[in-house]
């Protein structure tokens, strides 16, 4: 479903004239300019905001030279998973010890101090590590890609560009988070829209990850693999 036929069908439920083009002749028309403010505002909120859907998950991958630390983060990253962890090629049964404190980094950087795992931290727009990975020695890690739009003219972005660009999630989302909203913006009764929206929101939220395996008492991500391995359970940092 394109973002034209989301915006025509929300107009046809608020009551406004359904366009032809939400982008054409668009500095003159205010209607369609808030329908479009609109619509990439409730598309991110949806996409950052309420879960870290499975459709936006991405992997990276470093490879060392064994002088670079730090490294920029991909130019499609929103932020990192609330269990993401770095995963050196290295040492695959532990991941690089995270360091959340800013100071304790740079304090544990002059005193020389150095967890034999290896270290991480988020600095600017750059991930760092510590010390530097080793020539061809790989460093990989998952976040949330910040692009929740699939663009007609190729790619992806973070916001609707053109008519026929469409929403990487559950258009119907949209389209009622975006009913809601308007009607609320111009006063009208809207707290029925609303309830709406909540209730297909927690319904594709709970559907979008499959539930896991049950061994005895625990989640099989909790148990003793096949290969005698125990998988490790991720850190649970706080990011900013």
């Amino acid at each position: 479903m394109t973002i034209l036929t989301v915006v025509r069908d929300v107009c046809a439920v608020v009551g406004v004239v359904a366009p032809t083009s939400v982008f054409a002749n668009l500095a003159a028309n205010r209607t369609m300019f808030e329908m479009l403010a609109l619509a990439n505002e409730q598309a991110q909120r949806i996409a950052y905001d309420t879960r870290d859907w499975t459709r936006l998950k991405a992997e990276a991958t470093i490879i060392g030279d064994g002088v670079t630390t730090a490294w920029p983060l991909p130019a499609n990253f929103k932020r990192m998973l609330p269990t993401t962890n770095v995963w050196s090629s290295t040492s695959t049964q532990t991941p690089l010890m995270f360091i959340q404190n800013t100071d304790m980094w740079t304090q544990r950087r002059a005193y020389g101090d150095i967890d034999s795992r290896g270290e991480w931290t988020l600095l600017g727009d750059y991930l760092h590590i510590y010390p530097a990975l080793g020539p061809a020695n790989t460093a990989s890690f998952t976040y949330l890609d910040r692009n929740c739009v699939r663009l007609a003219s190729g790619g992806y972005g973070d916001s609707f560009l053109a008519d026929a660009d469409e929403f990487r999630l559950d258009e119907r989302l949209l389209k009622l988070g975006m009913t809601w909203q308007w009607k609320a913006q111009k006063g009208s009764p809207y707290s029925e829209d609303m309830g709406t929206y909540s209730d297909a929101l927690q319904i594709a939220m709970r559907f979008d990850n499959p539930s896991p395996i049950i061994i005895d008492r625990l989640p099989i991500s909790q148990t003793r693999g096949s290969s005698g391995l125990t998988y490790y359970l991720p850190q649970t940092p706080t990011f900013p």
